[in-house]
């Protein structure tokens, strides 16, 4: 008995050795994607908004992909698969609570350019699209192609066209007028992409093995699989997202931040598609508990407090440390994750 019990405590401290060393990975190469990003907004004039919006965001979301497509092509768990999409999305934009705090001088989103309305909007219009479709159910056969629905396939579609407005809209502005820091001289852009790609094979790497020591854990503890995709591999997969938004924020880069964010969400949004794809018992969004529809609903009143927050531009914080929207976005954390515990999907 003695002999299971140690191999038993054996088992749990590599998988949390497996989870430290992968936090380590993101933690050194998050930082540097995060520099080496920076350099290139500069470098190319690409601006910071759009690095972190597309580059940053996919490649950050690597994690969600590969766990979402791995939950429903191999061990057949939409809930699993749904509630990490959403799980991160909301886990995401409380990180923004986050950043407002460790950023000490004033409101983030203060600081953050209004031009984030528009990825903002993009991600309504996603999560309302998801929503939609787990409300329906199967409730319009007529809807399906094959396995798959037309809800299945338009975030991904829409993902596309958001990602032309908001490029139309960007190359409308005028181009930033960036000084190079003096840090930068010695890099030349050609080294610069050397370095970025590495840090992206790191992150991406290091992001998908933690997915997987994610669902490791998750089956060695017995936890539901819907509740641990909404909470636990939702947060572990979005560490990464973590990692390189602090690091943008203490570059001073806060609008790469908050694009790297939203973009994320966008993305993860846009990922209910191959996940349909993936799942051939049927339409992946009609397949799962309707209790996802809050986390969705969730992301959609998140995402508007968000916009308040870049709209209603305050100097200061109304709570010495805090602002308002990030107290409305850690309660409405709270709630969502309170509600799905509740309504059984962190038992049994």
């Amino acid at each position: 008995m003695l002999s299971v019990n140690c191999l038993w405590l054996g088992v749990l401290s590599l998988v949390w050795l497996k989870f430290a060393a992968c936090l380590t990975i993101i933690l050194f190469a998050g930082t540097k994607l995060a520099h080496y990003g920076d350099v290139i907004a500069e470098k190319t004039g690409l601006g910071r908004i759009w690095v972190g919006l597309i580059l940053l965001a996919a490649i950050t979301s690597m994690p969600e992909l590969v766990t979402g497509v791995s939950a429903v092509a191999l061990v057949k768990l939409p809930d699993l698969a749904v509630g990490n999409l959403l799980g991160s999305c909301i886990f995401n934009l409380v990180l923004l609570a986050l950043l407002d705090i460790m950023h000490r001088p004033e409101p983030l989103l203060s600081r953050a350019s209004p031009r984030h309305v528009m990825s903002a909007v993009a991600g309504i219009v996603l999560a309302g699209v998801v929503a939609g479709g787990i409300g329906a159910g199967a409730r319009f056969p007529g809807a399906t192609l094959g396995w798959v629905n037309v809800p299945g396939i338009l975030p991904l579609v829409l993902y596309v066209l958001g990602i032309r407005w908001i490029s139309r809209s960007e190359r409308s502005q005028p181009p930033p007028t960036t000084v190079l820091s003096s840090k930068y001289e010695g890099l030349s852009l050609r080294k610069t992409y050397l370095r970025f790609g590495l840090a992206t094979a790191a992150v991406i790497g290091a992001g998908i093995w933690l997915s997987f020591i994610g669902d490791e854990i998750a089956l060695t503890y017995s936890w539901h699989a819907s509740f641990v995709g909404s909470l636990f591999l939702a947060i572990t997969t979005s560490l990464p997202e973590l990692v390189v938004s602090i690091a943008a924020l203490r570059l001073g880069a806060i609008d790469m931040a908050v694009a790297d964010i939203l973009g994320s969400n966008m993305f993860n949004l846009a990922l209910v598609t191959p996940v349909d794809l993936a799942y051939r018992q049927g339409p992946v969004l009609a397949s799962v508990l309707s209790a996802h529809l809050v986390t969705a609903l969730v992301t959609i009143v998140m995402t508007i407090i968000v916009i308040a927050g870049l709209r209603f531009r305050r100097e200061r914080k109304t709570f010495f440390f805090i602002s308002w929207p990030a107290v409305v976005l850690i309660g409405l954390y709270v709630f969502g994750m309170r509600y799905m515990f509740l309504s059984g999907l962190g038992l049994g």
